[in-house]
C-alpha cells in the first residue's frame, strides 16, 4: 500500500496534477454557458461532467507525461527542473511511455462515450497536445502552441454539452490561448540563461527580458479583448462582466509583481492565474443562478 501512495505522488509530482485548475474552470464555464444556450438552463447531467472530468484528466496526463519524455535531456541541464521523476531515476523511459499510452488510449474512449464529435477530434487535440512537447526546439510560437492545448478546454466542453462548437466558444478559447501564452512567457523568464545556453526557443531567450514583459502584456490585453467577445456573442451574462473585470485587475497585478522581482514568478503563476479562472467560473454560475 505505501508503494503504490509513493508511486501516485511520483506520477502526481511528473503531471503537476495540482496545475489542471488552468484548464478545468474554463471547460466548465464552456458547459454551463452551452446549457444555458441549448437546454435552456446551466445545468447539465452528472455523467457529462463525469466523462468530461476523465477526458480533461487522461488528456493532461498525456500532454504532460510526453512532454517530460521529450524533454529529459533538457531538464537535466536545467537547477530548476533537473529533480523532476523523469531526470532523477524515479520513472524511467518504458514507464513514461506507458503512462502516455494508458492516458491517450483512456482519452481516447472517453471521447467515443461523450459524442461522435468529441471522438472524431480525440487524435486530433492529442497531436495538438503532443505538439507542443517539440516545439520549444523549432520556433517561438511555443508559448503560442501551449495556449492552444489549453485552449482547446472550453471548445471540448461546447462538444459535449450540445455537439457543435459555436462562434462565443472560439472566442472563449482565443482568451485562453493568450492568457497561457502570456503567462508561459513570464514563466519563461527564470530560464532564460538556460534556454540561451541551449539554444531554445523562448521569446525571453530570443527578445530579451523586457521585450517578452511586453509582448506577454499584449497578450493578455488579447486575452481580456477576446473574453470580452466571448460575453458578447453568448446568452448575455450581466454579473459574468465582474468577473472579468477582476480577470482584468489580476492579470494587471501578475505583471506588476513579476516586473518588480523575478522571484515573484512562481506566485504570479501559481497562485494568480490559479484563482482567475475559478473568479471568472464563479461569476458564470451566479450569473446563471440569478437569472434562473
Amino acid at each position: 500500500m505505501e508503494k503504490l501512495k509513493k508511486q501516485l505522488q511520483t506520477l502526481s509530482e511528473l503531471v503537476m496534477f495540482e496545475h489542471t485548475i488552468f484548464s478545468a474552470s474554463f471547460i466548465v464555464i464552456a458547459m454551463i454557458v452551452s446549457s444555458n444556450a441549448f437546454h435552456g438552463d446551466g445545468f447539465f447531467d452528472f455523467k457529462t461532467l463525469f466523462l468530461c472530468a476523465i477526458a480533461l484528466i487522461t488528456a493532461r496526463n498525456f500532454a504532460m507525461a510526453f512532454n517530460r519524455l521529450c524533454d529529459r535531456d533538457i531538464d537535466s541541464t536545467n537547477e530548476r527542473t533537473k529533480n523532476r521523476p523523469s531526470v532523477d531515476g524515479r520513472l524511467g523511459f518504458s514507464a513514461l511511455l506507458l503512462f502516455c499510452s494508458v492516458n491517450a488510449l483512456l482519452f481516447i474512449l472517453v471521447s467515443y462515450f461523450i459524442n461522435d464529435l468529441a471522438f472524431k477530434l480525440s487524435i486530433p487535440f492529442l497531436f495538438i497536445l503532443g505538439v507542443y512537447s517539440v516545439m520549444k526546439r523549432f520556433s517561438y510560437l511555443a508559448h503560442l502552441v501551449l495556449g492552444l492545448s489549453l485552449g482547446l478546454a472550453p471548445i471540448a466542453g461546447d462538444i459535449a454539452v450540445s455537439g457543435e462548437v459555436h462562434l462565443w466558444t472560439i472566442f472563449l478559447s482565443l482568451g485562453v490561448l493568450f492568457w497561457v501564452a502570456g503567462f508561459d512567457i513570464l514563466y519563461s523568464l527564470q530560464d532564460i540563461e538556460h534556454d540561451k545556453r541551449h539554444n531554445l526557443y523562448s521569446i525571453p531567450a530570443y527578445f530579451g527580458s523586457e521585450n517578452a514583459l511586453q509582448i506577454a502584456r499584449i497578450f493578455h490585453i488579447l486575452t481580456v479583448f477576446f473574453w470580452a467577445l466571448f460575453l458578447r456573442f453568448s446568452t448575455t451574462y450581466h454579473l459574468a462582466i465582474i468577473g472579468l473585470i477582476l480577470s482584468a485587475c489580476m492579470l494587471f497585478y501578475e505583471h506588476l509583481i513579476v516586473r518588480k522581482d523575478f522571484k515573484n514568478i512562481p506566485r504570479a503563476f501559481f497562485t494568480t492565474n490559479g484563482y482567475l479562472g475559478f473568479v471568472f467560473l464563479f461569476f458564470i454560475i451566479l450569473d446563471s443562478i440569478v437569472r434562473f
